[in-house]
C-alpha cells in the first residue's frame, strides 16, 4: 500500500493520472472483495483474512476515486466501466455461492475464484512492464508498488503455509515469482533510464557549445 500511496501522491500533486495504469487497482479491488467474502465464510481461521481484506477494499476504493477524479474523460469512462463490472461480478458471485452451494462447497468455490483473481491482481502490472520495456523508462511503474506487491505475496504465502490453506498459498507463490520479475525489470530499466537522461543532458550541453561559439563570433564581428 505504501507504493500505491506514493503513486497517488504524485497524481494528486499533478492533478492528473497521466499514463498510470488503473488496471492493477481495479483487479485488486475485486480480489480484496472476494477475499473478504472468503474470510466471512470461515469464522474460525478467516478473521484475519476478512479484516485485512476489508481494509484493502476501502483503500482500493479510495485510490480509484482519486484516480478517476484526475483521469481524462476517455479514461474515466473506461475505468468506471471496469469498476461497475467488478461490482456486478461480485454481486453475481455472492448470490450464486449462497444459493447454489452449501457447507464446505461454498468455501471451495470462493477459494478457487479468489486464487484466480489474486493471480490476475499480481499479473496486472505486467501491462506497465510492457510499457517499460517498450519505452525503456520506469516512470509509470513505481518501485514501491512492485516491491509492496512482492512483500504482500511473501507475507500471505507464509500465513498460508502455517494454516495449510492452499487457496491462499498457490496464488501468492505465483505473486512472489511475478513480483520478483517486476523488480528485476525495474532495476534493469532504471539504470537504462538514468543513462538515457544523462545522454540527453550531455547532448543538449554539446548543442549549446556551437551556438555559444557562433554567438561569440558574431559579437566579435560586430566589434
Amino acid at each position: 500500500m505504501d507504493g500505491a500511496r506514493g503513486t497517488f501522491r504524485e497524481i494528486a500533486k499533478k492533478k492528473s493520472s497521466e499514463n498510470y495504469k488503473g488496471v492493477p487497482y481495479v483487479t485488486t479491488l475485486l480480489s480484496t472483495s472476494l477475499w473478504t467474502f472468503y474470510g466471512a465464510l470461515d469464522p474460525d481461521d478467516g478473521v484475519l483474512i476478512l479484516t485485512v481484506n476489508a481494509v484493502g477494499v476501502v483503500s482500493q476504493a479510495a485510490y480509484l476515486v482519486l484516480f478517476l477524479f484526475n483521469a481524462s474523460k476517455e479514461r474515466k469512462v473506461k475505468y468506471l466501466g471496469l469498476v461497475l463490472l467488478d461490482l456486478l461480478f461480485l454481486g453475481i458471485v455472492i448470490a450464486t455461492t449462497l444459493a447454489a452451494f452449501h457447507g464446505s462447497a461454498r468455501r471451495t468455490f470462493i477459494g478457487v475464484l479468489c486464487a484466480t483473481f489474486t493471480i490476475a491482481m499480481y499479473a496486472a502490472p505486467l501491462s506497465a512492464m510492457r510499457a517499460v520495456i517498450r519505452t525503456k523508462s520506469v516512470k509509470y511503474m513505481p518501485f514501491l508498488l512492485s516491491f509492496s506487491l512482492l512483500v504482500n505475496a511473501a507475507v500471505w504465502f507464509a500465513f498460508a503455509v502455517i494454516l495449510k490453506d492452499y487457496y491462499v498459498l498457490v496464488p501468492n507463490a505465483v505473486g512472489i515469482i511475478l513480483g520478483s520479475v517486476q523488480l528485476i525489470v525495474y532495476i534493469v530499466y532504471k539504470n537504462k533510464s538514468s543513462s538515457s537522461e544523462f545522454m540527453v543532458m550531455d547532448t543538449m550541453a554539446d548543442g549549446e557549445k556551437p551556438a555559444n561559439k557562433a554567438k561569440s563570433a558574431t559579437v566579435t564581428q560586430d566589434v
